[in-house]
């Protein structure tokens, strides 16, 4: 028999390692864990907060079964739910003293329980759904009227401008209901305001009222209005839970104006609700730097429409700053905030505005030279200075750079935060459902009793009808799965309970590549051929077979990947994994077993395949 190549050999026994070395973090399972994270856009949660946690619960007497500094915040594991139900409420109460307006957000999580030198290794377990793992859904009706009122009363703004830029003289620019009302002395001065507003602004459609235009949205600005409100709220709402540290969030779009929100692994209810519902919205003021103003504002003073402030340097010192209450813009006339340096290669924010908010600054800049703006942010009614920088010179183009006390991580951070901070309509919560982990264990020990059970009795009867090669097919199913499991894993997907029904449908299908292997050789042999010959030619003949009945699941497969949603696309991304995995064991593994049995043999005279049934050589004279 012609010798298998060595390199077959190697390559299966590389891919069952590695197989198994991705596999093995899913054996460890999940422990209970509490996530820190910052409340506020000025306030970071790093490496130095660790030491101030670890006082926190030693005083409380709670022992800690690891600490894990991350992007979003500092996560705690614990040996069991009591200790982490102790951790949380000795954090909440030192962390946030005041209750009514929280600095930090402490959420019970889950951590994987896998040894540090597997996950230093990138060897990570696989997401679990809320289905298997538990969690909190949330469905949330997004508010369309309430976007259309947003959107007219920054269009009246913006119209208030234009008319006093050319010197158009009005009585008023009033939103009324779902119009803007703008009224005019004379006719002469109307038409002028209808063609300028006509050819600058081609989303409102106009009507002549007696000395007035009334401006409405047209039907296909509220359209795209709709689709960019929803577009930016599920974005805001990402950005959101990022913070909690939630591992393979769904967010989708459900219908015209509803958005689901899924958080796997997360018990505090109400912790995630007070995340979903942050609003963030900019402003950008002038500082007050009247001589004495800041001193006398600080006794209790506070100089006539100005406010106190508190801004933070590098090293997350407060000092106070006062600023003037009149507000020079708004995010609503932000349209991109990106990270960068400035010129002398510090951590920058470049900010882009629109046509309107970019004519605004330039003056604004122009007439304050040397003065100090500052950029809050707010959040929940509380505003925080982000930067105070000194204007240099006047700033056009629409094109703004912050830089000041900032890292790189805080430049990324403060424009991912202006730039998707503030929800574009406001929303409300509908439905809202709890997955006990409770139920999400006995949803994954029932689906792995049900695949476990459907592959005994497959190997139960390949055992029994194809003998040796039925149980060298059992083992190259086996492969099959790590296979599956170790590439859901070093993917990092979620696996969800129809992702369980398609492991087992994996199975089902998987099996198949190898009863048709089998059956050829059978042929070959009932043909007259030698043993060896009959395992070659089998396999080989059998390869298109095979290749064409999977790639048509395949296809149906990338159907459900490409227009399905939620449950179907976690089941199709199964079924696709599975699709490769099931033509490397049966074709490959299973072959490199069956020349390991057979191929030291020089003189075959048979093989252990089952009972070969030979059709009758001459049907008249009855041999066989």
């Amino acid at each position: 028999m012609k010798r298998y190549p060595l390199w077959k050999y190697v390559t299966v026994v590389l891919a069952l390692a590695l197989g198994f070395f991705y596999t093995l973090p899913n054996f460890f399972g999940k422990a209970p864990a509490i996530q820190i994270a910052s409340n506020r856009a000025t306030l970071k949660v790093d490496a130095s907060m660790q030491s101030r946690i670890e006082a926190i619960l030693q005083d409380a007497g709670v022992e800690s079964n690891g600490f894990f500094v991350e992007n979003n915040g500092v996560k705690v594991r614990f040996a069991n739910v009591d200790q982490q139900d102790l951790a949380s409420k000795a954090l909440e109460k030192a962390l946030n003293p005041d209750a009514s307006s929280p600095d930090y957000v402490v959420a019970k999580n889950l951590l994987s329980s896998s040894p540090a030198w597997l996950s230093s290794l990138n060897a990570l377990p696989m997401y679990l759904g809320l289905d298997l793992q538990g969690g909190v859904h949330f469905l949330l009706q997004v508010d369309m009227p309430g976007a259309e009122q947003k959107r007219l009363d920054s269009l009246a703004a913006e119209l208030r401008v234009l008319m006093r830029d050319r010197n158009l003289r009005h009585a008023g620019i009033n939103r009324e209901g779902k119009t803007i009302v703008i009224a005019f002395r004379d006719e002469e001065t109307q038409q002028k305001a209808r063609t300028l507003i006509e050819r600058d602004y081609a989303d409102l459609a106009l009507i002549e009222a007696e000395g007035k235009l009334v401006a409405s949205l047209r039907p296909q600005a509220l359209a795209t209005l709709a689709e960019s409100a929803i577009q930016q709220n599920i974005n805001t709402l990402d950005n959101r839970v990022n913070e909690l540290g939630v591992a393979e969030p769904v967010i989708v779009q459900q219908g015209a104006n509803r958005i689901v929100v899924q958080l796997p692994g997360v018990e505090d209810t109400a912790k995630a609700k007070d995340i979903l519902g942050r609003t963030a919205t900019l402003e950008i003021r002038m500082v007050e730097e009247t001589p004495g103003a800041l001193e006398s504002a600080a006794g209790g003073a506070l100089p006539y429409n100005t406010e106190l402030f508190v801004e933070r340097n590098r090293d997350g010192l407060e000092y106070p700053i006062l600023l003037k209450k009149q507000v020079v813009l708004t995010g609503d006339h932000l349209t991109d905030a990106r990270p960068g340096f400035d010129e002398y290669g510090k951590p920058a924010v470049h900010l882009t505005f629109n046509p309107t908010g970019a004519k605004i600054f330039r003056d604004v800049s122009r007439e304050n030279v040397g003065k100090r703006m500052a950029i809050l942010l707010f959040e929940k009614g509380k505003g925080e200075v982000v930067t105070a920088p000194v204007i240099q010179s006047e700033i056009g183009g629409g094109r703004v750079q912050i830089s000041g006390h900032m890292t790189s991580r805080e430049a990324s951070d403060i424009a991912l935060l202006l730039r998707s901070g503030s929800l574009a309509a406001p929303m409300e919560i509908i439905e809202e459902r709890t997955v006990g982990p409770s139920l999400g264990a006995e949803n994954i020990a029932r689906g792995f009793r049900s695949t476990l059970w459907g592959f005994v009795a497959i190997v139960v009867f390949m055992s029994v009808y194809y003998q040796l090669f039925g149980i060298i097919s059992s083992l190259a199913l086996s492969s099959n799965i790590l296979f599956l499991i170790a590439l859901l894993s070093m993917l990092q997907a979620t696996l969800t309970l129809p992702g369980i029904a398609a492991i087992a449908l994996t199975l089902g299908m998987a099996i198949d590549a190898n009863v048709l292997i089998n059956e050829r050789i059978r042929e070959e042999l009932r043909a007259g051929m030698p043993p060896h010959t009959a395992i070659v030619a089998g396999y080989e003949r059998a390869f298109d077979t095979i290749l064409d009945s999977n790639i048509t699941t395949l296809i149906a497969g990338l159907a459900l990947l490409i227009f399905g949603s939620g449950p179907v696309r976690g089941f199709a991304v199964v079924h696709c994994l599975g699709f490769l995995t099931s033509i490397f064991s049966a074709v490959v593994v299973s072959r490199v077993m069956v020349e390991l049995v057979y191929s030291r043999k020089s003189k075959l005279v048979s093989i252990a395949i089952g009972q070969i049934w030979k059709p009758d050589a001459s049907p008249a004279t009855g041999k066989k």
